[in-house]
């Protein structure tokens, strides 16, 4: 059941979750929705995943055997040379 809510927010702020809803294609109820809940949902598990990078998986393509500690090494290295 929807039922309407009634916010004073400050101007700036309402300009730029309008900006964010827009660019993300979701409505700005919705996306208040989906914070809402996320902050009052107690049965959700502390290490899930969310929808942020859930979509962003599968942007970089690493090979299986790449190994996270050597490649950060490389890059310490590379950086402080």
């Amino acid at each position: 059941m929807k039922t309407k809510l009634t916010l004073n927010l400050d101007k700036e702020v309402i300009k730029q979750a309008k900006l964010y809803a827009r660019s993300h294609k979701i409505s700005l109820s919705k996306l208040i929705e989906s914070y809402l809940l996320s902050l009052t949902d107690r049965s959700s598990k502390a290490g899930e995943i969310t929808p942020l990078v859930r979509s962003l998986s599968g942007v970089i393509k690493i090979d299986g055997d790449f190994d996270y500690k050597e490649g950060y090494t490389d890059y310490l290295l590379e950086k402080y040379k």
